[in-house]
């Protein structure tokens, strides 16, 4: 797939950005006196798909033929059908398996991505409206191109990215909803060109703007607009003129703009992460072991080639008197027969390879994703729905999480914002009935609770306009009974009586839409204290007070909130001709404004209420004299139309008039976390897990999140890496930045302790826990320094700190940032696992870029859902998940793999040790039903179903004691020290096997007539101790009893039992040979068989019987008795 990349300089600056492009609107030729050259962009064409009709199957051979195990079963193939050896001549067991694993994955990722076909065909064919020569035209979505003039009606998607150039509203703006694009499910205003002609169809204009980038927040070009004898108009063009695709028309009946980035140039595309094939920690475990064995393949055959043609360069044994060689055999060429040798023992050593390990991992990790589908408490009763696995590949990824990316915006929080109380003048007003006990804090404490007292009534109601005032919410009427956003109940508050009769009101079955919900919560909670925003009309504002009367405003001009400035402004004209200005913000930025007498009063009831967690705003004002209005509005004016250095001297005016404010009182909102959202964070962090919050949100909102979520602590010092704290020092922000970078690292990493496990937190009072808040504008300065070297520095000092902190904040974030984040630490010393959750479409880059990706079934479409590789319905299942059965799938699949690789390498070693005794003549030891039916039914079984059932430890102790996710950290159970104890026990039960056996025919005489054992009876002896030992190991590692353990355990054993007697016990007419005939029934014959097979059996499983009886019980009712004494140990210290 073609993906439009651009120079990486984009998040960077704009001092570096690359060339422009001109559009002409309407695809109009410019004036005559100008050249016109026809612009080629790209077509508006969604490509998310892998494959084509084409490329699928050499693309899709090429996937397969990177595992090494499908290279080297197509090469023991390829060889097989060239050999002739004598137990393995069909080469049907191996093709039948290789066959059935390549071609089930290639119909599951045909299947998988003709879905995304599927998909892209429902974006690309959608009916779009465009408006051609005065005429409305249907046309498919594929077929914009930039430069025509579409129309979007109200709830509509916009297709491509478009300038706004007409509105249906009065006041030429429109909103929009971007939740698919940064979580935000707020209304935002935008705004129409200015000076546009009202009939588009006159407009003669073109567009300058920048080439296509995927910063959502930033956008800078030029609008020149021609009229006949007149010179051009130029109209400067910013983030307020551009609606992107995948946003959502809403409150405005219709719009038209003209395209100017379409298909994958527009932002949303730019931010999409391509999706590729993920693959687990364990599967690279498997092929490193997979080399060594092949490895010890190559070795074994080597050995035996060797030491044949030695063998047979003594007089007399390369060509014995009853084995002449033909002709032939003389004139072949000695090395081609070496070779030829070679590949012979290849082929006869080849099932030390498990080739049915690689189908019986496919179905324990199919069969094992219906646990979690199956999971009850993963079932929400709100949506009907419970958890869903997408990609069952990665079962036991779920238990090797180092780090979990989350967003923040529906995945954290419910983005439901209430208002909880406000303070005017020091005075507390509070809902008697809310409550606010949040980590062992009152409301009640401290001086700031005068709950009984109240402030004057002007400055309530001064108070309460500001709040009403001071903000961008728009009215909506609600055309259904029932949909309104406003409360009408009486409500009794502390101080105030809310006005309950609410049923004359207008607004009463109105909506309220806004850019930030925390606004809509303030102006819901006016409405509590009997002050009603009635909406703005032309400029107009209107507010019903509590004596029901009508204040009208004149909306002069809005300040807009900006990360640095960290406040808003309105500046409001009332009737009488007044001039006010309201102002709310952090308490940063508001504190150092106002009158320093004032904040005393306020400062206590706002760190309270940011210690629990609450969204605090201050509210001040200003009364403006005419002389001091008309230099603001002359500032401002001329500040808006410029070209360059807009937001510089916007920003300078916005200072100059925001000072000497009068503070009148803060408040507090609370955005509601998701159910069990702090519980499941500490969880996480309990079993060494780093958290990381990733949000497009305000510094400010996500900051309180974080602390509602207990990632962030009282203790904790937050080191701030954002706008606002480079731009702090007064030097250049490059400068600023490996200053605070140097700091930092000194702070987190120099000076800290080392760290045990993993960074967690502390809880001693000696060690300083670290949280880190970063931005997107900073985190690019950081990944896109003006050097190199400098680049590779930042990115190493900023992750070195960020890993010795407890928690990180990135906040205002584009979507592709989200995903950077993710593969640089991805990347990082010693590739930690990652995982991302989200619920937005916004999340989904992130989400496939993660080794793990989760989906939350939110609000906010099924984007999330359907790019993750688990879906579940709510945060607090993410603890399940990832506790429980992330910790037992990995148990259970890294013995799977050891098991496997233990029990081929007992199957084999005999094989090879059998030819140093028959003249290394490639004699098979076993019989080929016994080769063929050993990994299929013999031994399959028993550990399939250990795979699937196994519980060492109980899911309620899992989840009661993260720290347990611990001990299987880092793959800890496929490490080349439990790697090297399986090997060497295999080689031990092999030496024991061959050995033991040959013990008992040094007696030559083993039956009761006289006659003697054959080879046959040596290798199916040597083969029933086999089976036996490995089957009864597998047994003793077995904690969790269920019904299927003991029947396919013991079931086995009796079918290998029954197959033998079968087998050997009739004469099959379609063998030419039979090699097995009355073997087996003769072998038990022998009272020395049975002795030495038990004898054998028992001493092999003698070490790990001791084992069993002299450890301490792991058995989940002893885990849980260890872990309660544990901690009643930890608690007696802590008395102590």
């Amino acid at each position: 797939i073609f993906f439009y990349r651009l120079n990486k300089s984009f998040l960077g600056g704009d001092e570096r950005r690359v060339d422009s492009r001109t559009i002409y609107v309407g695809h109009r030729s410019c004036p005559a006196n100008e050249a016109f050259i026809p612009p080629k962009f790209c077509d508006n064409r969604i490509v998310s798909s892998k494959y084509t009709v084409w490329n699928f199957l050499p693309k899709n051979l090429f996937e397969q033929f990177r595992r090494i195990a499908n290279f080297y079963f197509l090469i023991i193939f390829l060889v097989q059908v060239r050999t002739t050896l004598y137990p393995t001549n069909s080469p049907d067991s191996i093709f039948v398996f290789f066959l059935l694993i390549s071609v089930c994955l290639a119909l599951l990722q045909g299947y998988e991505d003709w879905l995304r076909h599927k998909a892209d065909n429902e974006v690309n064919k959608c009916p779009v409206t465009v408006l051609e020569d005065g005429r409305r035209m249907q046309k498919e979505s594929e077929k914009i191109k930039v430069g025509d003039v579409l129309e979007v009606e109200e709830d509509e998607t916009f297709p491509c990215d478009l300038i706004l150039l007409q509105s249906s509203r009065d006041d030429d703006t429109c909103f929009v909803t971007t939740a698919s694009l940064d979580g935000e499910s707020n209304h935002k205003t935008h705004y129409t060109v200015p000076d546009t002609e009202k009939d588009l169809e006159s407009l003669n204009a073109t567009i300058e703007c920048e080439q296509p980038q995927p910063d959502l927040y930033k956008f800078v070009g030029r609008m020149h607009i021609y009229k006949s004898n007149q010179e051009p108009a130029v109209r400067s063009l910013g983030p307020e003129n551009l609606l992107l695709k995948g946003a959502t028309l809403k409150n405005t009946q219709k719009i038209c703009g003209v395209a100017v980035y379409t298909g994958m140039e527009t932002k949303m595309a730019l931010n999409y992460q391509g999706k590729s094939q993920k693959r687990s920690a364990v599967e690279k475990s498997i092929n490193a072991f997979l080399l060594v064995y092949l490895c010890i393949l190559v070795s074994k055959a080597l050995v035996c080639t060797v030491l044949k043609y030695v063998w047979q360069s003594k007089p007399g044994q390369d060509e014995p008197w009853y084995n002449e060689k033909t002709q032939r055999e003389k004139d072949t060429n000695m090395y081609l027969k070496m070779f030829t040798d070679f590949l012979s023992f290849m082929v006869l050593f080849n099932f030390i390879i498990p080739v049915s390990m690689y189908v019986t991992v496919e179905m324990q990790k199919f069969l094992g994703s219906f646990f979690i589908t199956w999971d009850k408490d993963f079932y929400d009763p709100e949506i009907e729905e419970g958890a869903l696995v997408n990609t069952s590949d990665l079962n036991e990824e779920l238990g090797q999480v180092e780090y979990v990316f989350t967003d923040k915006t529906g995945t954290l929080t419910q983005n439901n914002m209430e208002f909880i109380e406000c303070c005017i003048d020091g005075f507390q007003y509070k809902y008697r009935d809310a409550s606010s006990e949040l980590d062992g804090f009152c409301a009640t404490d401290g001086p700031v609770s005068k709950l009984q007292q109240k402030a004057g009534r002007e400055r309530e109601e001064l108070f309460l306009r500001a709040l009403c005032l001071c903000h961008t919410v728009q009215v909506k009427e609600s055309t259904e009974q029932g949909q309104s956003q406003v409360d009408g109940q009486i409500t009794q508050i502390d101080g105030l009586v809310g006005d309950g009769d609410a049923s004359h009101r207008p607004q009463e079955q109105r909506g309220f839409i806004a850019s930030s919900p925390d606004e809509v919560a303030l102006v819901k909670g006016a409405m509590r204290y009997g002050f009603t925003f009635l909406g703005l009309e032309s400029k107009t504002m209107k507010i019903l007070n509590r004596s029901n009367d009508v204040e009208i405003y004149e909306l002069l001009h809005v300040l807009n909130f900006d990360p640095v400035r960290r406040r808003m402004s309105v500046i409001v004209r009332t009737k009488s001709g007044d001039t006010l200005l309201f102002c709310k913000g952090a308490d940063s930025s508001i504190f150092p404004r106002v009158r320093q007498e004032e904040v005393e009063r306020i400062r206590l009831h706002v760190e309270r209420n940011a210690t629990e967690g609450y969204r605090t705003l201050c509210v001040a004002y200003k009364h403006l004299s005419a002389e001091e209005y008309a230099q603001a509005d002359e500032g401002l004016k001329e500040a808006r139309l410029a070209l360059q250095d807009r937001e510089e001297k916007l920003m300078a005016v916005y200072n100059q008039v925001e000072t000497g404010m009068s503070l009148i009182g803060a408040t507090a909102v609370e955005d509601r976390l998701q159910e069990e959202a702090a519980e499941t964070m500490e969880a996480l962090q309990g079993a060494g897990i780093n958290v990381w919050v990733l949000t497009g949100d305000k510094m400010e909102t996500a900051k309180s999140t974080c602390y509602a979520c207990r990632l962030f602590q009282r203790n904790t010092e937050l080191l701030e890496l954002t706008v606002r704290t480079l731009e702090d020092g007064g030097r250049r922000r490059e400068e600023r930045l490996h200053e605070l970078l140097l700091e930092y690292h000194k702070k987190a990493v120099q000076d800290a302790p080392p760290a045990k496990g993993g960074v967690t937190r502390s809880w001693s009072v000696a060690n300083q826990d670290y949280g880190f808040i970063i931005d997107g504008a900073t985190l690019s300065m950081v990944l896109n320094s003006s050097t190199e070297s400098n680049s590779s520095r930042y990115k190493n000092l900023f992750l070195q700190i960020c890993q010795n902190c407890t928690a990180v904040l990135c906040c205002r974030m584009a979507p592709l940032q989200k995903a950077q984040i993710v593969k640089m630490v991805k990347n990082s010393k010693g590739s930690p696992i990652t995982l991302s959750i989200g619920d937005g479409a916004n999340d989904v880059s992130m989400i496939l870029e993660a080794h793990v990706g989760i989906g939350i079934k939110g609000k906010e479409g099924r984007q999330a859902v359907r790019n993750s590789d688990y879906a579940i319905p709510k945060l607090k299942h993410l603890k399940k998940l990832l506790l429980a059965h992330g910790h037992l799938y990995y148990v259970r699949i890294a013995h799977l793999v050891q098991y496997f690789f233990y029990k081929n390498l007992c199957f084999i070693l005999p094989q090879f040790l059998y030819q140093f005794f028959c003249g290394y003549s490639q004699q098979p030891l076993y019989d080929a039903a016994y080769l063929t039916m050993y990994n299929i039914c013999f031994t399959s079984m028993p550990i399939l179903a250990y795979s699937l059932l196994e519980q060492h430890i109980c899911m309620e102790v899992l989840l009661d004691n993260a720290t347990l996710y611990r001990e299987i950290a880092k793959n800890a159970m496929l490490r080349w020290g439990p790697f090297l104890y399986w090997t060497l026990l295999g080689v031990f039960h092999g030496l024991l096997f061959f050995f033991g056996v040959r013990f008992l025919f040094s007696n030559s005489a083993l039956q009761d007539n006289g006659q003697v054992f054959g080879n046959w009876s040596y290798g199916t002896i040597v083969f029933t101790v086999l089976v036996f030992t490995v089957t009864l190991k597998l047994a003793l590692d077995t904690r969790h009893w269920t019904w299927i353990n003991h029947f396919v355990i013991w079931g086995s054993l009796a079918f290998y039992v029954f197959f033998s007697f079968f087998w050997g016990g009739i004469i099959w007419p379609f063998l030419r040979q039979q090699r097995l005939y009355f073997v087996f029934a003769n072998m038990l014959s022998s009272v020395t068989a049975w002795l030495v097979i038990i004898l054998l059996i028992v001493l092999s499983l003698l070490p790990e019987i001791l084992l069993v009886v002299f450890r301490k019980p792991r058995g989940p009712h002893a885990r849980q008795v260890g872990i309660f004494a544990t901690s009643m140990q930890r608690d007696s210290e802590l008395l102590r």
